[in-house]
């Protein structure tokens, strides 16, 4: 069985606005495999957009690296979000309807991999998924300028 960690982080301007994803896919050993930013839309808030970083990681993995390796991996997502990480360990309720819907759909996504694992880490830890939510921001907000 491989062991994959992803770090995720999404980010939010004006909470809600502008939106974005990044996403570091490491292995065991810590080593870059890929890495992605992803512009998630208008109107989230910070939470959302920690959400939807999530479901983009998991989607993206099965995408790039096919189902059957996601069942056959232990996942660990690295999180700089204590609200998403503790929510998805169940140790925080989920009152908000729009959180619980993205609470259901990374559920469900969960289903598709062998072990899937959340863990919290320091925001010192998630510069690069940081750094590439930001790009993507400042990307989107600089094709908007042009028109």
């Amino acid at each position: 069985m491989k062991k994959i960690i992803i770090y995720t982080d999404g980010g939010s301007r004006g909470n809600p606005g502008k939106a974005a994803a990044g996403v570091v896919f490491s292995n065991e050993k810590g080593q870059l495999v890929k890495s992605y930013g992803e512009y998630l839309g208008d109107n989230l808030t910070n939470n959302e957009a920690e959400y939807k970083a999530i479901i983009f990681a998991l989607k993206k993995f099965k995408s790039v690296f096919g189902k059957e390796l996601a069942k056959n991996s232990e996942i660990e997502i690295r999180s700089d979000s204590e609200l998403v990480v503790k929510q998805m360990n169940a140790e925080y309720k989920i009152l908000d309807e729009k959180i619980q819907k993205l609470f259901l759909e990374v559920w469900n996504l969960k289903f598709d991999f062998k072990i899937i694992k959340f863990k919290i880490i320091p925001r010192e830890k998630n510069k690069e998924a940081d750094r590439l939510a930001n790009e993507a921001m400042d990307k989107e907000a600089g094709a908007q300028k042009l028109f």
